[in-house]
């Protein structure tokens, strides 16, 4: 039996969750602006480099020696190193892509797990799960247009990250059952910072000006903050009961890219994405509700 939880902490937990969309929406939208002042490896340092000294500076001292300690520092290493290569393409991903049409086809994360999983896991899929994959992908493709004028080859990008995102969720839905969120937490900022230094000093340039510099912190920020939020809507009610308000990503992406680059989705951008949404939400769902599983959400 999943465990029961109080309305006004169920109420709590959503909030958290829109606030942690929100907060990755504008990570995004930031990501794409910064990205034509400063090399997009710079982008994903700042990114990891705040996460690491942030969740460090303040967990430590409350957690202690326990914050460090894990039964799988290999699994550690390679989950932070997955999300790391998939911060890097969504980065890039971002330069080509509007981000509300981005931050939709990230969302069929959840149908690309059930599909790698029936595929290399071997776990049964119902018939209903294999008609969401199908329309979730027919909203992807409606969403990209793969050869229009508009998109055209960087459609691959988010795709590429959208199946590298279905590994490391798989992979963190393993290291759960052993693993403490915060430490898993701690890991992925220090060894996305420690791997993004090695590349750093071949694409360092000066930084512009004092407000470029405030908004490659501000992504670190919303990053860290959003992830936290994120532990804090989960321990504060189910997962079946969050993941509806997961997909309000699209809608704050959508209005961050209309305020920021003042571009507004076409007719078949917008049918794509209702399909995405209608697909990927029943999907997640449905695994929430069967496995008591949390829904990690892609910042981007």
């Amino acid at each position: 039996m999943p465990p029961r939880y109080a309305p006004a902490q169920a109420a709590l937990g959503i909030a958290f969750l829109v606030l942690a969309t929100a907060c990755f929406a504008v990570l995004d939208t930031t990501v794409k602006y910064v990205g034509a002042f400063v090399p997009v490896l710079m982008a994903v340092w700042f990114r990891y480099a705040f996460h690491a000294v942030l969740v460090t500076a303040v967990m430590l001292p409350l957690r202690g020696r326990s914050l460090v300690k894990t039964e799988h520092p290999r699994f550690q290493v390679l989950r932070g190193t997955l999300l790391l290569a998939i911060s890097a393409i969504s980065f890039l991903a971002l330069q080509y892509m509007p981000v509300g049409e981005f931050t939709a086809i990230v969302m069929i994360t959840p149908l690309v797990v059930t599909l790698l999983a029936a595929l290399f896991l071997g776990e049964r899929v119902p018939p209903l799960r294999w008609a969401l994959v199908c329309g979730g992908f027919a909203g992807a493709l409606l969403v990209v247009q793969p050869g229009g004028d508009v998109i055209g080859w960087a459609s691959l990008l988010p795709l590429v990250m959208v199946f590298t995102y279905a590994w490391f969720q798989i992979l963190t839905s393993k290291m759960a059952r052993t693993e403490d969120p915060m430490t898993m937490h701690f890991y992925t900022g220090w060894v996305g910072a420690l791997v993004a230094s090695l590349a750093l000093p071949f694409v360092w340039k000066a930084i512009p000006d004092v407000a470029t510099f405030a908004l490659l912190c501000l992504i670190g920020l919303m990053g860290t903050v959003g992830h936290f939020l994120l532990i804090l809507a989960f321990k504060r009610t189910q997962a079946s009961t969050l993941t509806p308000y997961l997909y309000g990503q699209i809608g704050f992406a959508m209005f961050c890219g209309w305020v920021v680059f003042g571009h507004v989705p076409g007719q078949l951008e917008l049918i794509g994405i209702a399909m995405i949404v209608l697909c990927g939400a029943t999907a997640s769902w449905l695994t929430a509700r069967d496995r008591r599983l949390p829904v990690e959400q892609p910042e981007a």
